[in-house]
């Protein structure tokens, strides 16, 4: 009987060593986190070859389980490797590797503790920062407007890295899944990094057409009304493959 129950223990610890794949610090990490910080390497490296973001500037998270993923301070992206996972829980403690977790860790956490997020992307992209210095709300130029929640929202100018940032954000994103930041970039969230990523850059597009738009000396673009907005969100329910 002590024989079976060694072997049985045997036969655990071996199943759980066997998705483990590395050990950058703390504990080891698992498979699951390994094949999510490829996507979302792969994902950070799409922002910069897409001009959403320059240098080191914008992050990406994406929750896995009770463990976020954050694309750490300052490295770029192209010399992440697999053995760079940075991960912290949702109280911001690093469970994961040694590089210190983005700067602005503050605002991931507050999107994935307080919506249903699984993936967060935050960038510089220019058209986008350059309307969050104009108004206070981006005008409903497109019909996929909806496709965000409704009007995107700018949430006042705080220092980056900040709890104030962060609480500001999360009143612009209130009833949205994305928002800009004042003189800073947008944040979007999804059930999946591609589904955050496009949010992203639907909402960079979106910000370049009106600005396109407003540029014409003695003409005012035409804007969609809060009941047409309604309209596109009832067929939105129904957009895409269906089973």
């Amino acid at each position: 009987m002590a024989e079976q129950r060694r072997d049985q223990r045997g036969g655990r610890e071996a199943r759980e060593e066997s998705q483990v794949v590395g050990v950058p610090s703390g504990r080891g990490v698992l498979q699951e986190e390994a094949r999510a910080w490829e996507e979302l390497v792969a994902t950070a490296r799409r922002t910069v070859a897409d001009g959403l973001v320059v240098g080191t500037s914008g992050n990406v998270s994406l929750r896995v389980g009770g463990t976020v993923l954050v694309t750490p301070s300052g490295v770029p992206y192209d010399r992440l490797t697999p053995d760079d996972v940075t991960g912290v829980d949702l109280d911001g403690r690093q469970v994961l590797g040694t590089l210190v977790p983005t700067s602005e860790l503050p605002m991931h956490l507050a999107v994935h503790r307080t919506t249903d997020a699984r993936a967060v992307v935050h960038t510089h992209a220019v058209h986008a920062t350059a309307v969050s210095t104009l108004v206070t709300e981006l005008p409903a130029i497109h019909y996929m407007t909806e496709a965000l929640g409704g009007p995107v929202r700018v949430a006042p100018y705080a220092t980056y890295g900040s709890d104030e940032l962060a609480e500001n954000m999360l009143q612009a994103l209130s009833d949205r899944s994305a928002c800009l930041l004042q003189n800073h970039g947008t944040m979007a969230y999804g059930a999946t990094l591609d589904q955050a990523y496009d949010r992203t850059a639907q909402l960079e597009w979106m910000c370049r057409l009106w600005l396109t738009a407003s540029s014409v000396p003695g003409l005012s673009p035409s804007l969609l009304s809060a009941e047409q907005l309604r309209e596109v969100g009832e067929k939105l329910r129904g957009y895409g493959q269906r089973g």
